[in-house]
């Protein structure tokens, strides 16, 4: 199966944007691990190191064999499984930037959760505000950009939530004003990436601070399934 991403490349090179968000997960990633649509091992990287039994889920096939070689060293189990049909129960499930790319997204939530073990933790990142659904958002494959409220609307039974926050305020004007002044663009430049990483990322971990973590392009979502 084939999926548009020829955007992965170019945010491949967004590295201080995915340690941010490393930062902002690291403690809830534990045991079995299980990561959704792992498009080309972007973000596996950063937490490779934190256990020692990954899962990575493809179902594009070309992104599927280049993770294969990518982490050929590694000691990982490779799917093109849909979640529902994947054996196993998991410690952590992550779907980091794919959820938004899920036609029936709450269906996927609840087949995630059923695959979670007691005091397992689901973590999600997505884009936010569905009024800055762009061009870059259609081309890329995103059904929809999400608003709060869809998280809070969430109900699982035996969970916590730890974490519902956004992330990425100055991201947020970027993406704004680039919406604004560009708007037959379809994909950012490298050179905008590189600004955005290497300038604004680094100042927006305090402006996050700052505003509380109420304001941002990015929802973090993070849910532990409790024991029985």
């Amino acid at each position: 199966m084939k999926y548009p991403g020829a955007e992965l490349d170019n945010f491949d090179k967004a590295s201080i944007w995915r340690k941010y968000i490393y930062l902002n997960i690291k403690k809830y990633i534990k045991g079995i691990t299980l990561e959704v649509g792992a498009g080309i091992g972007s973000f596996t990287n950063n937490y490779k190191n934190l256990t020692n039994n990954i899962t990575l889920s493809e179902i594009d096939t070309d992104n599927l064999d280049f993770i294969k070689e990518r982490f050929k060293e590694d000691n990982f189990n490779f799917t093109s499984e849909h979640t529902k049909n994947i054996n196993g129960n998991f410690d952590t499930i992550m779907y980091l930037n794919v959820l938004e790319h899920i036609e029936n997204d709450n269906n996927e939530i609840l087949d995630a959760f059923e695959k979670l073990k007691p005091n397992g933790n689901l973590i999600i990142l997505v884009p936010a505000h569905n009024k800055l659904y762009s061009k870059f958002d259609k081309a890329i494959g995103h059904f929809r950009r999400y608003d709060m409220d869809f998280f809070k609307k969430i109900k699982l039974q035996r969970s916590k939530l730890m974490k519902l926050c956004y992330l990425d305020s100055a991201g947020y004007f970027l993406y704004y004003l680039n919406k604004i002044f560009f708007k037959e663009e379809v994909y950012p430049s490298k050179f905008k990436i590189l600004i955005w990483d290497k300038v604004f990322t680094p100042l927006t971990f305090f402006l996050d601070i700052i505003l509380m973590y109420k304001f941002g392009k990015n929802i973090l979502y993070i849910i532990k399934k409790l024991d029985t």
